[in-house]
Formats: structure tokens, sequence, C-alpha cells
């Protein structure tokens, strides 16, 4: 007698399953020609570089070609969600009448699985107690939520949901990063851009919300500190250790530099742009990292 299946886990049901999908986020979101898009593209109108089968014509060539923010960009599974149950399966350019709200879905979708990451993420954290039970009804609740009408779905107010739940993260936070002695510094919403964090101590800190674009952190002690809506763009990683962290998505990862020295929570990739090399971490003020072999394979995209 053969056994079932494995269950899905959460992690694997909130990553993106391109194959199940209709392209909605070459199509839904908008474009902004920036350092991260080379085209102004307009909500709901298909990239260019669509291709007919859903497929991306450039996808080896994007950082290249000026397209560096789709190689970031995560649906934690929004996208299969919408297109295979939402609207069973339907393709919005054989069936154009369901197009509109197709992308409106899936831009509801979008952030209500990102939110079921995070309390899916704080629930394994074992806080416990009240807080435990607070964020397993909420959990439950958006949950419930993603298996809504497309009709129902526009009636979500989004905003109201991550204030819900920003309270419970945030001690969720603050309990398990106290577990291991004093809590760290806390940067929460700093304007770090481009600083000088080498060698830095930032363990069990928060940086929630914290503008670290260009932030030199090669050799950082990152580890146990809440990354929870950081912006890593372009932040120099090389050398640092992010284990244990906390709320950290893989997008950020992608969005920033790092090389074979930085220390990653076993539940994340390499970015597949990152050198699979040790690169120095710059001068005596950082923390000397002993040689570490690669424990995260590079991340595969469509």
């Amino acid at each position: 007698m053969s056994s079932a299946p494995p269950a899905e886990t959460w992690r694997e049901r909130l990553h993106a399953d391109c194959s199940r999908c209709f392209a909605l986020c070459c199509v839904a979101p908008a474009f902004a020609r920036s350092s991260d898009f080379a085209i102004d593209k307009p909500a709901g109108t298909a990239c260019p570089n669509l291709r007919a089968d859903f497929r991306c014509g450039i996808h080896t060539q994007l950082r290249e070609r000026g397209f560096a923010g789709c190689t970031v960009f995560d649906c934690f599974g929004a996208g299969q969600q919408v297109a295979q149950v939402t609207f069973g399966g339907r393709d919005w350019r054989a069936e154009p009448a369901t197009a509109r709200d197709m992308f409106a879905s899936f831009t509801v979708m979008r952030h209500l699985h990102e939110l079921l990451y995070l309390l899916h993420e704080a629930v394994s954290l074992h806080p416990g107690g009240p807080l435990g039970a607070d964020l397993a009804r909420v959990l439950a609740q958006t949950e419930q939520l993603t298996g809504g009408t497309p009709a129902e779905l526009a009636a979500i107010d989004v905003d109201a949901r991550r204030r819900e739940a920003a309270d419970l993260l945030r001690q969720a936070s603050a309990a398990v990063r106290g577990r291991g002695g004093p809590l760290g510094p806390d940067r929460s919403g700093a304007d770090l851009m481009g600083a000088d964090l080498r060698g830095a101590d930032l363990r069990r800190g928060s940086l929630r919300g914290t503008y670290l674009i260009g932030a030199d952190l090669r050799g950082a002690d990152l580890r146990g500190a809440d990354l929870l809506g950081a912006d890593l763009r372009g932040a120099d990683l090389r050398g640092a250790d992010l284990t244990g962290c906390l709320y950290l998505l893989q997008s950020q990862l992608d969005a920033a530099r790092g090389d074979l020295g930085t220390v990653l929570p076993p539940t994340h990739t390499r970015p597949a742009h990152w050198p699979a090399t040790h690169t120095a971490t710059g001068d005596a003020g950082s923390r000397a990292r002993p040689s570490r072999p690669a424990r995260n394979r590079p991340t595969r995209r469509r």
C-alpha cells in the first residue's frame, strides 16, 4: 500500500510557481523607468518582453537589459492562487473580459500572501500563550480571505489587515529576540542609506522598515535581527552573518549584494547573481570571519 504524498509546507505553498500562472506579475503591476526598470509600463498592460507562452523573452538577461526589478519581485505564490483557484485556470488572454478582475485580484492576493508568510514565520517561532493564540487567529482569518471571489477580494482593506497583524508581529519579534539576551540596537525606520556599518554588532536588533539602500554591511553581525521591511537594495552583505534573522524575505536578499562568505538562514537561497567566491570585507574594523562553505543553492526562476 503506497503512502500518501507529503503535505505541502507553508513555505512551498507561498513560493511562486510560474508554471501555474499566466505571467500576472508581467502585466498587472506598473513599471516606472528607473534603475530597476528600463521602461515605463502602465498597470494592466503586458510587458513588451512577455512572449506568447507567458515566459519572459529576456529572462537570462534581465539585469543586463535594465530590468533588475523583475529579478527581485516575489508574488509569494499569489500568481498560481489567482490563476488556478480564484479564476479556475482561465487565461486572461483567452477571456479578456476577466482580465481586469484577475489583475485586481492578483494585487490584493499578493499582499495577503506576503502577510501569510510573515504570520506563518511568527507562529513558527513558538511564542506561545495569548500571543501565540492571537497570531494563529489572525493567520486563520487571513488564510480564509485568500479563498474569496474576485468581488470579495476587491472589498478587502489590505492596510487594515496589515495594521492588525503589525503589532502581533512586533511582539513576537521582541519575545524571540529577547530569548538570546538583551535586545540589540533599535534602528527601526532609520535612514541609513549608504551608511558605513562594516563589522557592526546588530545582533537581536530591530531594523524594521530601515532604509539600508547601498549601506556597507560587510562583516556585520545581524544574527537574530528583525529585518521586516528593511530596504536592502544594493546593500553590501559580503561576509555578513544573517543567521536567525526574523522576517527576512528572499526578495530582500535578491536585491542586495553578497558573496560566499555571507551566512544565510537555511530556509533561504543564495542569489544567483552573487559571486561564488569569498571577497575581502574591507578594513581592520570589520569582524574577522572564518571561511565558510556554501550552504545555499542559487535561486532558480522562470
